[in-house]
């Protein structure tokens, strides 16, 4: 794909940016190169090469899904500084 200054204008207004003319010359250098990376990346044989869900092949290890109470009550209740009735005392918000 060929670019021109046309192109860097357009591309720029769409990206909201403001791009001093000295550098659109640098910018359109740069956009190419990274073009024609792009298109030497179509030459590269993939044929029965399966696309990859993630770069790791592990899965997560999995639980037991249980409902539990927790069984830390006592122990969570011990950083309020007031409880009634096992449940945190706070301070009232709405007046």
């Amino acid at each position: 794909m060929a670019l021109n200054q046309e192109t860097i204008k357009n591309l720029s207004t769409l990206a909201r940016l403001r791009l001093p003319a000295e550098r659109e010359e640098k910018i359109l250098s740069d956009l190419q190169s990274i073009l024609d990376w792009v298109e030497q990346l179509k030459e590269v044989n993939i044929d029965g090469v399966e696309p990859l869900v993630s770069v790791t092949e592990g899965t997560a290890p999995m639980r037991k899904d249980e409902v539990t109470d927790g069984g830390l009550q006592r122990e969570l209740m011990m950083n309020a500084p007031e409880e009634i009735q096992g449940f945190y005392v706070v301070p009232k918000v709405v007046k």
